[in-house]
C-alpha cells in the first residue's frame, strides 16, 4: 500500500516539504492548495519537481463549499470546480478532495448533495479524473462518514467515492466499525490521523492538535481495521495540523510520519489478520528482559568524581574493557560503564555534552528481529569499529543522539560481559540494596516529546502514560511515562517549554544530553539510604515544610513521618500501593541519581512530589554554581 502525506503537515516552503516527504520515504504526497499557491513556480514546475523527488502526487485538495448551494452560488461553484480541474492536469493530480460544505447558504438533503456530486463527477469523467467526497466533523449538512457514504451510493457515478478521515470519523465518536459495511472500491482516499482526548469545539481540536497515529488517543487501530476490512488498498496518507509540527524541522515530523504509519499498519495487521497480504510483515513489537548496562562518557579528569558517586551508592568497580578505557560497576543486576575513551563516539558524546549517557542496552528476548524492528520503522543503524574477537552489538541511534543496544541470550552477546571485559577476581564490596534500574528520565524541549514517545511505542511492545503536568518553580514542564509490560523498560519523558525550569536549564546547558536522571531500585529503600548516608552518599535535602504538608495529605503513623524525614525520603501512593523516594545532589550540567522503592502495585513515578523536589533541587544548587563531577 502506497503512503503518503499532506504538504500541511509539515513546515517549510514547498521545496522544503517534499525534500524531506521523499527522504522519509513516502510514496507520495497530497498537495494542500495553500502550498501551491505559495510556491512560486507554476503547476508544470511543481509536478516535475514532484517526479523529481521520486513521488506521486496523489490527492489534491481542499475544494470547498460545493454541495447543496441555491443559485446563482451553484453555478460559480461548478465554475471552480473546472478551474481546478484544470490545475489537476496540469500538475498530473487525477483525485480531487471534495468537503461537505459548511456555507450558510448551503441547502440540506442527501438527494440534492448527491445531484450535485453527479454532475461534477460527468465534468470530472470527461477530464479523466475522480472526486472523493468527506464529511467534515463540523459539516453544516454532512458531518457523519454514513451521510457521506450515503451521498456518494445515491450519486451513483464511477468517478465519484468516498474519502474518509479518521480524525473526523473517531473525533465525533462514530463506531468505526460502522465502515465495514461500505463497498472498499468505492472508499477512493484514507486520511488518518490521532489526536490527545480533549473536550474542546471540533474545528479548533483539529487545527491544532492533530498527531500522528500511536501519538495520541483516538482508536486508529480500530479504524484502519475497519477500512482494511472493505478491501481496500488503496493509499494511506496523513492529514496533521498542529502547532508544534508547524514549527518543528519538516525532516523530523516527516520522519516520525512514515514511522506512525508503518507501526500503525502492523499492529492492524495483528490485530486483524485477514489483511495480513496487504502489510509489509516486521518483526513483533520487542519485549525488554532488562536494562543490560548504562554506559557514561566522561573524560579522565571527570570520571574519579563520578566514580567516587558510584562508591558512595554500594557499586564496585567488577571489570575492565579489553581494549577501551572502560570500567565496569555494578551492584545488584544493575551494570553501569564509565567510558573515557579520547576518540569514538562517547568521546564525541563527552565533547558535546560533558559527562552524560552515552549508551543504554537493552536485554531482549531476540536482538537481530529488535533491530530489524527498528531499521524498518527508519531507526538508524549504529556501528564503530571493535577489536578482533570483540562483540559487535546491534545498536542504533536513540532520541536525543545517544546509542540505543541489544542483547539477547540466544546468541554470543548472552556471553558479552566474558568476551569483551576482564572481570575482577576480588568479591564485591557492601552492597547499598540496589537492585535493578527501575526507570530513566529524558529530557528534551517539549515540541521534541511526541516524537520521542512514538520512537519507543513503536520499536517496543510498550504503553504511554496519561501526560501529566509537572509544577517547576520557574514554569511547567510536561511528563509522561512509557512502560513496557512487566516495567522491564520504564522512560519518563519530561519536556521543557521554559530554559527557566530545572528541565529547561539541563537542556540547555547540556547542548541536548537526552538522560538527565536514573532511578535505582532499592528492595527497602530504609536500609539502603541508611547505608548510602554510611557511605558519604549526599541525599538531597527536604524541606521541613514538605514533612508538615505530607502529614495533612496522608495522615501518615508518627514514626514512619519521623523516619521519611530523618532520611529525606518522599512518600506518595496510589490504590494499587506505596512509593518511596531518595534523591541525590545535582552534578554536572543537572543530572542525578534517584532510588525508589514501590510497594504493592504502585503505577507512578510520584509526580505528587515533583515540584518540592525542583524546588530543593534550586536550593541546593544557585544556576551557574553546580558542583562538578
Amino acid at each position: 500500500m502506497k503512503t503518503s502525506i499532506a504538504t500541511v503537515s509539515i513546515s517549510g516552503d514547498f521545496r522544503d516539504k517534499l525534500a524531506a516527504i521523499a527522504a522519509a520515504g513516502f510514496d507520495g504526497l497530497e498537495i494542500f492548495e495553500q502550498d501551491f499557491v505559495a510556491f512560486e513556480g507554476g503547476p508544470r514546475e511543481a509536478a516535475a519537481m514532484v517526479r523529481g523527488h521520486g513521488l506521486e502526487i496523489l490527492l489534491f485538495q481542499p475544494f470547498r463549499d460545493f454541495e447543496g448551494l441555491p443559485e446563482p452560488l451553484r453555478t460559480r461553484a461548478f465554475a471552480r470546480a473546472e478551474r481546478k480541474f484544470d490545475l489537476m492536469q496540469e500538475l498530473g493530480a487525477d483525485l480531487l478532495l471534495v468537503c461537505s460544505s459548511v456555507h450558510p447558504e448551503a441547502i440540506g438533503g442527501i438527494d440534492r448533495a448527491a445531484a450535485d456530486l453527479h454532475e461534477l463527477g460527468e465534468r470530472a469523467a470527461a477530464r479523466g479524473l475522480r472526486l472523493g467526497f468527506e464529511a467534515l466533523a463540523w459539516g453544516r449538512y454532512v458531518n457523519d462518514h454514513r451521510d457521506a457514504w450515503e451521498v456518494v451510493r445515491r450519486a451513483d457515478h464511477p468517478n465519484v467515492g468516498l474519502i474518509l478521515d479518521s480524525f473526523h470519523s473517531l473525533g465525533r465518536g462514530i463506531p468505526p466499525d460502522t465502515i465495514r459495511r461500505i463497498p472498499g472500491d468505492k472508499i477512493f482516499f484514507v486520511q488518518l490521523a490521532d489526536a490527545p482526548a480533549i473536550d474542546m469545539d471540533l474545528l479548533y481540536w483539529s487545527r491544532h492538535f492533530r498527531n500522528m497515529p500511536g501519538e495520541g488517543d483516538l482508536d486508529v487501530v480500530g479504524f484502519m481495521r475497519a477500512v482494511m476490512a472493505t478491501g481496500y488498498r488503496g493509499p494511506l496518507s496523513l492529514e496533521i495540523f498542529n502547532d508544534q509540527f508547524r514549527s518543528a524541522l519538516p525532516g523530523l515530523v516527516a520522519s516520525d510520519g512514515h514511522r506512525s504509519l508503518l507501526a500503525l499498519m502492523d499492529r492492524v495487521k495483528r490485530a486483524e489478520p485477514a489483511v495480513a497480504e496487504a502489510v509489509t510483515p516486521l518483526p513483533a513489537p520487542a519485549s525488554v528482559d532488562a536494562v543490560e548496562f548504562i554506559e557514561f562518557a566522561t573524560s579522565a579528569a571527570e570520571a574519579p568524581g563520578l566514580e567516587t558517586q558510584l562508591s558512595a551508592m554500594g557499586f564496585t568497580r567488577a571489570g575492565r574493557h579489553v581494549s577501551k578505557s572502560v570500567t565496569l560497576w555494578r551492584q545488584g543486576g544493575i551494570n553501569i560503564l564509565v567510558n573515557t575513551e579520547t576518540t569514538g563516539f562517547a568521546h564525541s558524546a563527552f565533547i558535546s555534552h560533558g559527562t552524560t549517557v552515552s549508551d543504554i542496552a537493552l536485554r531482549v528476548p531476540d536482538a537481530s528481529a529488535t533491530l530489524g524492528r527498528a531499521l524498518a520503522l527508519g531507526s538508524k543503524r549504529f556501528s564503530q569499529a571493535t577489536a578482533p574477537g570483540e562483540l559487535q552489538i546491534p545498536a542504533i541511534r536513540g532520541v536525543g543522539g545517544s546509542v540505543l543496544r541489544f542483547v539477547d541470550g540466544i546468541s554470543d552477546l548472552g556471553r558479552l560481559w566474558e568476551v569483551d571485559f576482564r572481570l575482577e577476581k576480588n568479591a564485591p564490596g557492601p552492597s547499598a540494596g540496589l537492585a535493578r534500574v527501575d526507570h530513566i528520565g529524558q529530557t528534551m524541549a517539549y515540541g521534541e516529546m511526541l516524537s520521542w514517545s512514538l520512537f519507543y511505542t513503536s520499536i517496543f511492545e510498550a504503553t504511554k502514560a496519561p501526560m501529566v503536568d509537572v509544577a517547576d518553580p520557574d514554569g511547567l514542564v510536561r511528563s509522561q511515562a512509557i512502560e513496557t509490560a512487566g516495567g522491564a523498560l520504564r522512560v519518563t519523558l519530561n519536556g521543557a517549554e521554559s530554559r527557566r525550569t530545572q528541565a529547561g536549564r539541563f537542556v540547555a546547558d547540556s547542548f541536548g544530553s537526552a538522560v538527565q536522571h536514573i532511578a535505582f531500585a532499592a528492595d527497602d529503600i530504609f536500609a539502603a539510604a541508611e547505608a548510602l548516608a554510611a557511605r558519604g552518599f549526599q541525599a538531597l535535602a527536604i524541606g521541613k515544610n514538605y514533612y508538615d504538608d505530607l502529614d495533612a495529605r496522608f495522615g501518615l503513623e508518627p514514626e514512619l513521618l519521623a523516619r521519611l524525614k530523618s532520611l529525606n525520603l518522599m512518600y506518595d501512593r496510589d490504590a494499587g500501593g506505596e512509593f518511596f523516594q531518595l534523591y541525590g545532589r545535582s552534578f554536572g550540567e543537572g543530572m542525578f541519581f534517584e532510588i525508589v522503592e514501590r510497594r504493592g502495585a504502585y503505577a507512578g513515578y510520584g509526580a505528587a512530589n515533583a515540584p518540592f523536589r525542583t524546588a530543593a533541587q534550586r536550593r541546593a544548587a544557585r544556576p551557574g554554581d553546580m558542583p562538578r563531577i
